[in-house]
């Protein structure tokens, strides 16, 4: 009969405390899992350096909040694992995999250790945690302009690098400063999340959405050229126009305007934005709910 578990790992301070007293600086697991804020960094160190004490020949690690999984070795069906959390923060799900039962004399031994991990995971979920409000705008929760400005330098340059396209999308919404006057911010706000979210369903994976402004979002398309942009421009337009946002007893019926810029020879950073920005602009002036190239 295969050996299948997954247990649930609770720990507080005082549990933590207690276990203090235990001594596994033969071990170095301790010393190590301090030396790094990634998660699988840290997964990896505490696989090592469990190895000798219980032998496995795969891990897999699962965190929902962050949407990581991470795996590594010989995936078995055989496995044990926890789901961790501490007080009241989940911390993932960590398996270990083998061919072998794992026996009860391990598994207290397993649980003995995962005391180690609970700090240093705790750790990365606070530092990631820190990570995402630096870089994400706390209403729409896509990237902020900060993020934008260096993913677009970093990803001009790797278009330059490896010879391929690269792709800006701007959007403005319409009549977003009447939509505010009329009916108040909060109708604003839940406008702009409302569109964040269409932005976030309509792009493909591999493309970056962040909010520039007000109410000016740009959208990364790294290696697509200038008849891809403008299909993946006009499929979110569309997907905008064709919704009708109901806030109390207010429907609200949204459209934006959308520029479109792809890498030239003689672009900066700079030139590529402007030139987004004012296709997307055009657009407004010819009429609006439409997209531009520029």
């Amino acid at each position: 009969m295969n050996n299948k578990s997954t247990r649930l790992a609770i720990v507080n301070k005082n549990t933590l405390e207690t276990r203090k007293s235990v001594d596994f600086d033969d071990y170095f697991i301790s010393g190590a899992l301090q030396t790094s804020l990634e998660f699988h960094e840290l997964i990896a160190i505490f696989s090592n350096k469990i190895q000798s004490l219980i032998p496995h020949s795969g891990y897999e690690y699962r965190n929902k909040l962050f949407d990581l999984n991470i795996n590594n070795g010989i995936i078995t069906r055989n496995y044990f694992s926890y789901a961790l959390k501490f007080e009241y923060q989940e911390l993932g799900e960590i398996k270990l995999m083998r061919n072998q039962r794992f026996q009860q004399t391990e598994i207290q031994k397993l649980e003995a250790l995962l005391m180690l991990l609970f700090y240093p995971l705790r750790n990365a979920t606070l530092y990631r945690q820190a990570l995402q409000m630096a870089y994400t705008d706390p209403l729409t929760k896509v990237n902020n302009r900060t993020t934008f400005n260096d993913v677009i330098t970093r990803e001009l340059q790797l278009a330059r690098r490896n010879n391929r396209h690269l792709s800006l999308v701007f959007l403005d919404i319409d009549h977003f400063k009447i939509l505010n006057d009329n009916h108040g911010h909060a109708c604003g706000d839940f406008a702009l999340s409302s569109v964040a979210n269409t932005l976030r369903l309509a792009v493909r994976a591999t493309d970056i959405v962040f909010r520039y402004g007000g109410e000016e979002f740009v959208i990364v398309l790294s290696d697509t050229p200038k008849a891809g942009a403008e299909i993946i421009a006009e499929r979110i337009r569309n997907e905008i126009n064709k919704q009708s946002l109901v806030y109390g007893d207010t429907i609200l019926d949204i459209t934006a305007s959308l520029g479109i810029s792809t890498l030239q020879a003689e672009d900066t950073t700079t030139t590529l934005v402007e030139r987004a920005d004012h296709a997307m602009y055009l657009a407004k002036q010819n009429g609006r709910n439409r997209v531009q190239v520029a």
